[in-house]
């Protein structure tokens, strides 16, 4: 299979996303995690534009080995001159210089013509050359440039020494189709083609960059401008992962390859996505975090019988350790039970039914039931006594003004037994009905209150410790509502008071 050279502008088109900046510190680590990861080429910056962008370069230049580093430079002789002395450590470097040539640019932007535009791209390759050997030249806005001065502009450059030339997608406008048109243009029509490689920087501004990118590929570029996570100017670039992992996963469709190490992509998403402050979307392709993740009942019986019936790639294919079987309202007892298996939990028959009917309860509650909710759960359940006691109803008026009053139902076998109360706060409203209702007055020795799990509408684990006749005992409860948890655990405590003492009757 034929290669494909990824060309990774994280570090410069990535880093002018609106509130994306990093440090140097933080390019300096990035740029060593692209280069181990196998990135053919890393944009390090734009030199002139900033001290911080030349240090950042010079930085990068001078400590990361292995992967060829570019610089950014427009057609201007100083951008160049700043370029190269930022490039200058660097083992492999290159040279990117661009200039517009669609009307739109060179009309309002530039005010130039077409014959000025051309012989600034000349003369800019030229003195690139003079300084290094590789040189990349950009005619930016190609998509909506003249087609026939793409091609006299590119020729003119590669006699000029570039080997690498840029089809950029800079405002995101073209299609797939029209896209691949393009690239099989150039191959046929620019002269001294081959002496260089053809390139693609696509913008997603109509969702199409990873599309066009793939396109341009089949249709005979061979160097993919790319960024992690797909982050860039206004809609972002052709994301890194997605390129790469389409391109490994449809072989058969493409028929090349890259040598990037797939495994590590998910650990430098989550760094760049650090760095830069920009949250990765859940749904994102590749490296969201429900890329890999089932909640429908029959996705998850389907995964768990064999995993490509959901899974077009593995989640260890991109660094991540396995798939997730989201538990919610979805799911059915298949994901239930293997999620219960891998937490080491072997529940059958009646025990498993019942905490199906719990684990539903909640689900209907929660967007989605974590492992620690299980784990509450499961200690609540397999922890259960025989019920002197169980809730029926409860509830509770509160408020700053307002003296706190609890009306609390409980069954007892088949009587139906309800008392209310008030208290110094709701919780000691509730409990001090329960008393009164169970005849058993209690001590309060500590209660403590935990989210087990995390979000807004994190579950309240209840943890209590009561005393009666000089002995302690524990009580534990799980509920959305923390005043609902409160409850269960305190009848849990009642009820071990009672199994408690029938246990020393019959020892008697």
């Amino acid at each position: 299979m034929e290669k494909i050279y990824i060309f990774d502008t994280t570090l410069r088109d990535g880093e002018q996303s609106p509130g994306a900046s990093m440090t140097v510190e933080q390019k300096l680590e990035a740029a060593k995690l692209l280069s181990h990861i196998g990135v053919d080429v890393i944009e390090a910056g734009f030199p002139i534009s900033s001290p911080k962008q030349f240090e950042g370069v010079r930085r990068i230049a001078e400590t990361v080995t292995g992967s060829t580093i570019a610089g950014l430079a427009r057609a201007l002789k100083k951008d160049i001159e700043k370029c190269f002395e930022a490039l200058k450590p660097a083992p492999k470097k290159r040279i990117h210089t661009f200039i517009a040539t669609s009307d739109i640019h060179m009309n309002y932007k530039l005010k130039k013509s077409k014959d000025e535009v051309l012989k600034l791209a000349v003369d800019a390759v030229r003195y690139a050359k003079s300084l290094t050997e590789e040189v990349e030249f950009s005619a930016e806005d190609a998509t909506r440039s003249e087609w026939e001065f793409l091609r006299d502009i590119y020729a003119a450059v590669i006699e000029a020494g570039a080997t690498i030339i840029n089809v950029p997608d800079t405002v995101g406008y073209t299609i797939p189709e029209e896209f691949a048109r393009l690239i099989g243009y150039l191959c046929k029509e620019v002269r001294g083609i081959e002496k260089a490689v053809i390139s693609v920087h696509c913008h997603n501004d109509l969702g199409l960059a990873t599309a066009n990118t793939l396109e341009a590929l089949k249709a005979g570029a061979r160097q993919a401008e790319v960024s992690v996570n797909g982050i860039g100017e206004r809609a972002g670039n052709a994301s890194f992962e997605e390129i790469v992992m389409s391109l490994r996963t449809r072989q058969d469709c493409y028929g090349l390859n890259t040598t990037i190490k797939t495994e590590q992509i998910y650990h430098l998403s989550k760094t760049i996505s650090s760095f830069t402050g920009m949250r990765v979307q859940p749904n994102k392709a590749i490296v969201g975090e429900n890329a890999f993740a089932h909640e429908s009942g029959i996705h998850q019986d389907g995964v768990i019988k064999h995993q490509m019936t959901y899974e077009i790639m593995t989640p260890q294919s991109i660094g991540r350790q396995h798939s997730a079987l989201v538990l919610g309202r979805h799911s059915g007892k298949t994901g239930l039970k293997a999620r219960l298996e891998e937490l080491g939990y072997i529940l059958k028959g009646k025990d498993f039914d019942k905490l199906y009917s719990k684990f539903t309860e909640i689900a209907d509650k929660k967007k989605e039931v974590f492992d620690e909710d299980l784990i509450a759960l499961i200690e609540e359940e397999l922890n259960i006594l025989p019920e002197t006691f169980s809730l029926v109803y409860f509830s509770v008026i509160t408020g700053n003004n307002v003296i706190p009053t609890a009306t609390v139902k409980l069954k007892k076998q088949r009587t139906i037994m309800q008392e209310a109360s008030t208290g110094d706060g709701p919780v000691d409203a509730v409990y001090k009905a329960i008393e009164r209702i169970t005849d058993t007055p209690v001590k309060l020795v500590s209660y403590s209150i935990n989210a087990v799990t995390h979000g807004k509408d994190a579950m309240g684990g209840v943890t209590i410790t009561v005393e009666k006749d000089k002995k302690i005992y524990r009580g534990y409860g799980v509920a959305t509502d923390v005043i609902e948890a409160s409850v269960h655990a305190f009848i849990n405590a009642i009820n071990r008071i009672h199994y408690n003492s029938t246990i020393e009757l019959l020892e008697e």
